[in-house]
């Protein structure tokens, strides 16, 4: 499972993957989330529909496969 203080101290590296990843959401969005995957979790359930379960398996799928352990 992904360590969400790492990806907090690598933030700026890893919200230009996942801009890619998740295009609905603004540049603002990203820098307001700044790492902290309650945001993340609601800004994907607003923008693509998801329930807070389906947004947190994406979530931590997505940052599991995209961090260093």
């Amino acid at each position: 499972m992904a360590n969400w203080d790492t990806i907090k101290g690598q933030w700026n590296q890893l919200k230009g993957k996942a801009r890619t990843q998740w295009g609905k959401i603004t540049d603002d969005e990203w820098d307001q989330i700044a790492g902290h995957r309650d945001q993340l979790i609601g800004k994907l359930q607003e923008k693509y529909g998801w329930t807070k379960e389906k947004a947190e398996q994406e979530a931590d799928s997505y940052f599991d496969q995209h961090t260093n352990h």
